[in-house]
């Protein structure tokens, strides 16, 4: 690939984020009144890291049943308030003991 194509792609992908961030500053400049759009708004970051991490949780052992022992105890856990370096360590126990057993 020639260096020129390179940085023209580059561009182009630069200038699509820049857009993407900038265009809704630019054009809402007051308050959001709506109730659902402001709900919206303050659950889509969670949606989002949800979506990108449940496929690493399922494919991260290589094993379906371990990811799942493992996956539902983070849920066991997290459920009962746990804190986060607990559920963690929980479900990774839990993961690689299921790894071993099964």
């Amino acid at each position: 690939m020639r260096v020129e194509k390179l940085l023209i792609y580059i561009a182009v992908t630069a200038v699509s984020t820049y857009l993407i961030r900038m265009i809704p500053l630019v054009a809402i400049q007051k308050k959001i009144e709506n109730r659902f759009f402001r709900s919206f708004l303050f659950y889509v970051p969670y949606a989002v890291l949800a979506s990108m991490i449940m496929p690493a949780v399922f494919y991260a052992t290589g094993d379906m049943k371990a990811s799942a022992v493992g996956f539902v105890t983070a849920m066991i856990f997290a459920y009962c308030e746990k804190n986060i370096v607990t559920v963690a360590c929980a479900s990774c126990i839990a993961a690689f003991a299921a790894l071993l057993l099964l």
